[in-house]
């Protein structure tokens, strides 16, 4: 079994992520993250338990306001033989403005408004941190439950 992966309560938890809070070099947040979990997909060593979510939640919300299709991305990666090459494609598929100052407002605030804060509740308790007053948002809940925050 890969050591950067762990048996967690929300079933088997990758270590090795970046976390959500973690920008690209465009100044978006979360695009590490959804190109590392791409890349886990292509090479068959993205767990279930983030299957379940994989092109949704947050990826899916950042392919929203890229205004692109979670598929053209996954492409990117996959026909990519470099990093220079993947930053060349994501450049054509993606906006020239990226607004990276609207999409990190809602990354950090995600998970904040009173129609979400009862999920939250019930994902925190399902964590085991009911009690975590320091977990306000669902990027908190993320880098939680992969160790980043203890």
């Amino acid at each position: 079994m890969d050591k950067n992966i762990v048996d967690g309560p929300t079933g088997e938890t990758c270590l090795d992520l970046p976390s959500p809070y973690q920008a690209h070099h465009s100044g978006l947040l979360h695009l590490p993250r959804f190109l590392a979990k791409i890349k886990k997909h292509l090479s068959g060593n993205l767990p279930a338990s983030y299957q379940r979510n994989f092109t949704k939640g947050f990826d899916g919300f950042l392919c929203l306001h890229l205004g692109v299709e979670p598929d053209q991305i996954i492409e990117c990666v996959k026909s990519s033989e470099s990093q220079e090459e993947l930053e060349d494609q994501l450049k054509r598929i993606f906006p020239v403005d990226l607004k990276a100052h609207i999409w990190n407002r809602k990354v950090v605030q995600m998970g904040t408004a009173d129609m979400a804060k009862e999920k939250l509740a019930e994902v925190k308790t399902n964590l085991g941190a009911a009690n975590r007053d320091d977990l306000i948002s669902f990027a908190d809940i993320i880098d939680f439950d992969e160790r980043k925050i203890t």
